[in-house]
Parts: structure tokens; sequence; C-alpha cells
């Protein structure tokens, strides 16, 4: 196996006389050939090889990435500005470790737009995904995220104001199979269930309320004036009169949010940032026609480099995911940048006319500087502040249960039923103290015991874990260096519950933490012992374990209810011979639901896949056997 490149000069001498002095991409990769890091720059070999000259002073984190790099790999542009793009498509597509500058924060709400769909939704979400996000164009279209914005309550005051105002998809599936729902009616839909207006058209509606959140309103307020003028000279008062409206609404927004600037014509974004020990909190306030539009905030880890470092980073990141209308003229900065040059041409180009950077000294513009570091400031106290809150709650915790570190990762566990039937079961996991969503599972319990009339929370529990830890149980794995091995499992339930769990996990107590915790005076049980810790319900230990178990509690019950939901769903459908599994997905895929499969004529029915004319017939006379 090769060693790493710092341990091996002579190769890495090899490989960095091979990287050329010319712009490009850079990719460094360690021993199992994953990708470590993507780079961007316009000398290549002189790039890369600053890495290895001190390592000590690229900082911690940078320090360790070396200390891994193996091989090395490059693609070459013609541009900088195209290593740029190049680098911000390969980062989203690979999503390297020691690229992950900006921190996911789900406190920061994004408003979507699906473009890929025929009829687009637009929703707000917290979580942004990276595998259909983009600009939209006409070949390819992609969903847009805008954001993320720092107050969530004037962005769904925004969001409520432009449902009023253009009539737009409001359901993400229809109400009826047959004819639009109540919001047709009163004109804030326009019939996409039943297609009474066409994607094109509808999609130009969207495109005007796209362009409220690219910081475009003046613009488009002016292209509805125009429409407004039309429509009068052409008697069409009514058109006149909706516009006037939209026109009215649109003004209403930002009006108390002006900005003093010398020239309040021009767009600009404002960036600044305030460091702590752990994290860097940055604010882009976007400025428009001397309005403040919109206010952007990101989270970033406060040891991946300088100020500059850091705030070029969050600039690349910010527009490569934006439309390129949506790129200001002019940019403010709190600090210069590294690379300013190459990114002021990547945006230049992008944008089609030249974009400015500036770093403000005084008078007006300074002075906006400053104020959006203030705010930058305040988001960083609030940060810290939940990020204390959760240290001394782990603290609190390991202390409690007698932990020499701690705890990382806390596994949840919960049993869901209705008097025994649709049982099911859920993990959740939280990673130093926060919920890791991506690591939660659902479970359906097995034992045919468990059934209507008949429930057993202790050998379902028994069952999940038993079921969760069968590799290390059954010695095929090493627990305390699995990736995924838990410092804290939690059961919900007293010490029944818990000694139905004990017996399975036994041999595997060395290696972790078991606990139960009752509701009605959240006690906490450890195995072995018949008395409760000596705990208080208010201690921040035990708010942890009480936020872990209300999450299990929600995420079974959610998976029960959809669960039986099915079942209620089908339990016609299980009486027409004939009809398996498959084919009632099929037809409630396309129905929709039980009343739509029963209005259903025989030839809508034969049209389903997997559904021919005899068991079209069949069906048919199921739900008519009444009227024959």
């Amino acid at each position: 196996m090769l060693q790493p490149l710092i341990q091996d000069r002579d190769r890495l001498e090899q490989v960095l006389r091979q990287l050329p002095l010319a712009p490009g991409v850079y990719f460094l990769k360690d021993k199992t050939d994953q990708i470590l890091y993507i780079g961007k720059s316009k000398r290549l070999r002189s790039r890369v090889r600053s890495y290895f000259r001190e390592p000590a002073q690229l900082g911690p984190r940078l320090e360790l990435m070396v200390y891994q790099v193996v091989d090395i790999e490059f693609i070459v542009t013609d541009t900088e500005a195209e290593a740029l793009a190049l680098e911000a498509n390969l980062i989203k597509q690979h999503q390297p470790h020691f690229n992950v500058l900006l921190k996911d924060d789900k406190k920061y709400p994004y408003v979507c737009i699906t473009w890929s769909e025929p009829y687009p939704r637009i929703f707000i979400t917290r979580k942004r995904q990276f595998g259909n996000a983009g600009s939209s164009t006409s070949d390819s279209p992609k969903d847009r995220y805008y954001g993320p914005y720092v107050d969530s309550f004037r962005l769904r005051q925004t969001l409520a104001l432009v449902k009023r105002l253009f009539p737009l998809r409001q359901r993400p599936r229809p109400l009826f199979k047959d004819r639009p729902c109540l919001n047709y009616d009163i004109g804030r839909c326009p019939g996409v269930c039943q297609a009474l207006i066409s994607p094109q058209e509808y999609r130009q509606t969207l495109h005007k309320v796209a362009m409220i959140f690219q910081g475009r309103t003046g613009e488009l307020v002016a292209q509805l004036q125009a429409q407004m003028a039309q429509a009068a000279a052409d008697l069409n008062f009514e058109l006149a009169a909706r516009l006037r409206d939209q026109i009215r609404g649109l003004e209403h927004l930002g009006v108390d949010q002006k900005v003093s600037l010398p020239d309040d014509t021009v767009s600009r974004d404002a960036i600044a940032l305030a460091v702590g020990d752990r994290y860097a909190a940055i604010q882009l306030f976007q400025i428009r026609a001397g309005r403040l539009v919109g206010r952007l905030a990101f989270v970033a880890d406060a040891q991946s480099g300088s100020a500059g470092t850091i705030l070029q980073r969050v600039l690349e990141e910010h527009y490569a995911q934006v439309d390129d209308v949506e790129i200001p003229s002019e940019i403010l900065l709190q600090h210069p940048l590294p690379e300013a040059d190459l990114l002021r041409t990547y945006l230049s180009e992008k944008k089609g006319r030249a974009v400015t950077f500036t770093v403000p000294q005084r008078q007006a513009k300074a002075e906006l500087i400053a104020m959006v570091q203030r705010n930058a400031e305040l988001e960083l106290a609030r940060i810290q502040q939940a990020s204390d809150r959760t240290q001394t709650a782990l603290e609190d915790l390991a202390q409690l249960l007698g932990l020499d570190t701690l705890p990382h990762r806390i596994e949840g566990y919960d049993i869901s039923h209705m008097q025994g039937s649709d049982a099911v079961a859920s993990r959740v996991v939280f990673i130093d103290g926060l919920p890791a969503k991506q690591h939660y599972r659902h479970y359906n319990i097995r034992n045919p015991e468990v059934k209507l009339g008949h429930s057993d929370d202790f050998a379902s529990l028994a069952e999940i874990l038993r079921r969760r830890f069968a590799p290390y149980l059954e010695g095929k794995g090493d627990p305390p260096e699995a990736d995924d091995w838990p410092d804290v499992i939690l059961i919900d339930g007293g010490k029944g519950q818990l000694s139905a769990v004990v017996q399975v996990l036994e041999p595997l107590l060395g290696d972790l933490t078991l606990l139960s915790l009752a509701k009605q005076r959240e006690e906490i049980f450890l195995p072995h012992q018949r008395q409760p810790l000596s705990t208080n319900p208010e201690q921040p230990g035990v708010q942890l374990l009480r936020r872990v178990r209300d999450e299990a509690h929600r995420f079974a019950l959610n998976f029960h209810r959809q669960k039986r939901a099915q079942r209620q769903r089908r339990s016609h459908l299980d009486q027409i011979p004939g009809l398996g599994y498959q084919r009632q997905k099929e037809l409630l895929a396309t129905f929709r639901s039980i009343d739509y499969i029963r209005m259903a004529t025989p030839e809508q029915l034969a049209q389903v896949h997997g559904v021919g004319p005899r068991l079209a017939e069949k069906i048919y006379r199921y739900f008519h056997a009444d009227t024959d």
C-alpha cells in the first residue's frame, strides 16, 4: 500500500513535477482512493506544492488532511474562471470531507421551487437537496433553492403574500380526481390538478414569483405596470385591476427596509462575518434599488482559514447556486479576498458585465458593512449559546453515567402499535447532542405473536435490538471500532423493558452504555440495578435523554400511523380475487384513494399497468355489487 506523499519525498516530487503551471482543478486522494479535497488554482503546481512545504502553518484541519494524501489528480482548464466553475460543480457532486466549510444549520430556511416538475411547487424547507439543485434552464430544469434566510417569520409572510397575489399550485397532490378544489374557485390556484392551465403558462407566473426571491421586485413591478397600462388600453379592466392589486402588494414588501446609500440604482451585496472559537457566522445582505431585499446567513468552521478565506469560499458557494441575473454589480467586503481576481473574473463572465469588489473604509458603505458585522456577531452569540447548552448537556450526561469521554453517538428506541396491530419500532440517532436524521431507521415487528389483541413491548424491543446488533452478537464485527457503534443506548420504558433488552445485549454491555428512561417520573434505570439513578428531571443531561426519547416516540408513532393507514386503504382491495399486492399498489398510485377506484369505469381501471380488462371487470363488480 502506498505511503502518504509527505512521507515519501521522492514520489512527492515526481507527482508535483507532473502538475502543469496552468489553471485547473486538483484532487487530493487518500489510500482508499477517496477524494479528500477538491481545489482550484491559476497555477496548479505552485498551489499544490504549498500544501507540503509547511503543513503545520495550514492549521489543524488542513494539516490533518495533508498527512492523508496519497495521490493527486488534476484537470486543466483554459481560464481561471473555468477552474472556479468546475471546482464548484465537482464539490457539489463529490462532497469531499475537507471541502465542507459551511455547516448545515437547520435554523435557516430556504425557499424551494421545483422546476423539475411540469407544474412546479413553491414551499419553505430547511433541508437543501444538492442532487437536483441549481439554476434552471430550458434544456435541463432543476429545482432551485433561494436562501438561506435569517428571518423565517418575514419569509413566511412574504410567501403568504405571494400566494395571495399570484394564482399558484397549492397542494402537492390533487384533492379531487374529477374537479378542482376550492382554491380554484377563489382564484388562489389556476386549476393545475385538472390541467386547466398549460405548464408553459403556469411557468410564466412562477417566473414572476421567482423574481421576488431573486431580489428583482422592482424589475417585476415595472413589468406589471407596463402590462397594466396595455390591459387598460385594450379595455381589459378586469386584468388591469388584478395587475394593479399585484403591484400594490409587491410595493408593500420591504417598505420599511430602505437602506441609505449614495447610489440606490446599483445592485449590491454586502458580506461580513464574526469569528468565534469554533464557529464563524456570516451574514450577506442583498440590496436592490436601495432596499434590503434579502438577508442570508451561513455558518462555517472557524478553523478553516483566515477571515478572507472564509468569505471567499462562502461567496464562491453562494454564487455557484444562483441565476446569472441575481449576481450584483458591486460586492462590499469586510475583508479582502485572497483570490479576488479569480472570483471577480468568474462572476463578471457569468453575469455578462463587470462585477466590482470593494472593501469600504468610510462613509455610508463602511457603515453598511458595520451593520452587517453587528448582525453576524449577534448570530454568532446565538450559535455559541446553543452549542454551549449542548456541550453542557453532554458533560452532565457523561458525569451522570460515569463515562470517561463525552457520548458521541446516542441511539434511542421505541415501540408503537394499537392493541398489538401494526406494531413498529423506531431508532433515532443523536450525534454530539444533535439529531442525525440520516441515521434514523424504521422497523416492522416480525414476531408473529404480536398481533391485534396481543402486544408484547418487551419481546418487540428485544427483537429490534437483536436485529440491530446481530453482526456483533454473532462475532462478525469489532464493536469498539465500528463507525456506527453507539456510546449510549436509550430504551423508552422502565425496568421491564430494560431487562428484556439486557438479555439480548449482555455480551456487549462492556462496550456500550444501556439505560431506560421511564416517562412517569423521568427515572433512569441501568442494567442490574434495582433503583433508578438519583437525578433531577430538569438537569441538562436528563433533558437531553428526554429529547432523544421524545424523538424516538414521535418517529415510531408517525410510522405506525402511516402503516395503519396503508392497511386500511388496502383492506377492501384484499377481498378481490386475483388482485395482489403489486397491482393494489399500481391502482392506489394511479387513483390515490379507494373512493376514486370505486368511481372509476372498467375502461379506466383496465388502463392501469398490470390490470387487464378481465381483472378490471372484477374490480368494478366488487364495488358495484349492490347496484347490479
